[in-house]
């Protein structure tokens, strides 16, 4: 077990970097809206979503009806079923756990769970899902409250915090694109996330995107799979 903490660990570093600053900038806007450590810590521990997190600041400024609220997440976060068909085959009869999964599953850690990590045995995959997942979730967590900690404590212009989370895709892309041999799966992601932008623009490409690339790459694993 201590080995598979410690090749999640490492598999999570960039997670890591990316969570402690981004979940900082979440808590500093909270913060600066008027909501403290407290709420940091409830949100980050439930709620659990980055780019809804951020949103919902402005949603509780604004003071937004439950269904404006309840339609916001949806739209937001509606990519994340497109994750969770695509992970069934791996949470397969993985027990107990699996609820905890399917509620940790953000971009950042499908992204380092969908293509399986070479130097873990397979008789330790389940134990690997889940510690990557919770040790992203605790990233996020103290990101959070250490933000919303020093916005209490220090003043200053939060404008274009939210950028990092930006950053920190292009920081997991390039990591599993140096990690891995094939690079059919993100050269199809890249262009069809490209092609969606083109036709449908920058409001509303995310979704026939994310359509487009589970096809394809349902399609790519079923062609590999009749090889």
């Amino acid at each position: 077990m201590r080995q598979t903490l410690k090749k999640a660990f490492i598999a999570t570093v960039p997670v890591l970097a990316g969570y402690l600053a981004l979940g900082f900038g979440f808590g500093i806007i909270l913060n600066a809206n008027g909501y403290g450590i407290f709420v940091a810590f409830i949100m980050s521990l439930f709620i659990y979503a980055g780019s809804m997190q951020y949103v919902a600041v402005g949603l509780l400024v604004s003071d937004a009806s439950l269904i404006t609220v309840a339609v916001t997440t949806f739209v937001v976060n509606v990519r994340h079923l497109f994750y969770g068909i695509s992970m069934l085959d791996k949470y397969k009869g993985i027990g107990k756990i699996k609820a905890y999964l399917m509620f940790a599953l953000t971009d950042e850690t499908y992204s380092l769970l969908c293509n399986d990590n070479p130097i873990v045995p397979e008789s330790r995959k389940k134990q690997y899902y889940f510690f990557v997942s919770l040790l992203d979730h605790m990233y996020w967590i103290i990101g959070c409250v250490l933000g919303a900690t020093v916005g209490s404590l220090v003043k200053f212009n939060s404008e274009g915090i939210d950028f990092v989370l930006t950053a920190l895709f292009v920081t997991i892309f390039l990591e599993q694109w140096l990690t891995s041999k094939k690079h059919v799966s993100a050269i199809i992601g890249v262009a069809v996330t490209a092609l969606c932008l083109i036709i449908f623009g920058s409001e509303s490409f995310l979704i026939p995107a994310m359509i487009m690339i589970t096809i394809l790459l349902s399609l790519y694993k079923e062609g590999n799979e009749n090889a």
